[in-house]
């Protein structure tokens, strides 16, 4: 049963280029039990474009979380993770990737660009099903409130480095 809440739902970028995967994160996010909006780009350039707040995304909403794969068409998830954290407005966004790379190098750049998580897919449903589970924790009581009274209390940060 899911617990009343007030304020907004919490915005969650996906980017990813595969249909199944998508399907993958957007179950589970709903097994998470908790109020949210997602917006679903396939590419690294539409994602590029959501985060600035251009061209059809001028009125797109800042994300509180990004799901994203770093093997995406074009501009590579890499580069747009690089953008992420170089931006003042977007770097305090909370990123999990989603990729199909083991490649040692990637790990090691994801980490130093402050990931929460990086899942190698195929993703373990019950491993990502959890990490949502800790990240729904975290919120800012601006975002989703619990209104009951047995509310776990909010964090002051996000866990960071959390490997899965």
């Amino acid at each position: 049963m899911q617990r009343e809440t007030v304020g907004r739902p919490m915005e969650v970028l996906l980017v990813e280029d595969s249909v199944p995967a998508a399907r993958l994160a957007i179950g589970g996010l709903k097994r998470g039990q908790f109020e949210h909006r997602l917006t679903w780009l396939r590419d690294g350039e539409q994602a590029s474009q959501f985060l600035h707040c251009e061209g059809v995304y001028r009125q797109a909403p800042q994300p509180d979380l990004i799901l994203l794969d770093l093997g995406l068409p074009g501009k590579g998830g890499r580069e747009v993770l690089a953008e992420i954290r170089s931006n003042d407005r977007l770097s305090s966004i909370p990123v999990v990737v989603m990729t199909a790379s083991t490649d040692q190098q990637d790990v090691l750049v994801s980490e130093d660009l402050s990931v929460q998580a990086y899942l190698v897919k195929p993703v373990d449903l019950e491993k990502f099903f959890e990490l949502i589970t800790e990240l729904k924790s975290y919120w800012r009581a601006d975002m989703i409130v619990p209104t009951t009274r047995d509310a776990e209390s909010t964090m002051d940060a996000l866990p960071e480095h959390r490997w899965v």
